[in-house]
């Protein structure tokens, strides 16, 4: 059985990278060793593996990953470190326009 795999990498300048792959220790040895100069992650070695989740079929890996690329920083982290209390209150939309935050005159 093939599996899908989304993961996160934690870059030396503490950004976070993002990535799908079916093979999960190639692909981080490519990125360790930075066998790639066009890849984010070259000039940000070390890094770290901070989070992996494994998936049956590609398309849900792809929509996962995609959305985790939207994600801030502090709400990947929350993940990575699987503080779900933190990543439910980040979750929360916050914006003064949000219907549950518009306040009527």
């Amino acid at each position: 059985m093939k599996f899908y795999y989304v993961y996160m990498l934690e870059c030396s300048d503490k950004t976070i990278y993002t990535g799908l792959t079916n093979t999960l220790e190639r692909r981080f040895k490519e990125h360790a060793f930075g066998l790639n100069e066009e890849c984010y992650t070259y000039n940000r070695r070390p890094l770290k593996l901070i989070f992996r989740q494994e998936f049956l079929q590609f398309e849900q890996a792809e929509m996962f990953e995609k959305r985790l690329k939207r994600w801030s920083r502090k709400k990947k982290l929350a993940l990575a470190n699987e503080d779900f209390d933190l990543l439910k209150d980040l979750a929360v939309c916050k914006n003064d326009t949000h219907s549950k935050n518009f306040q009527k005159s």
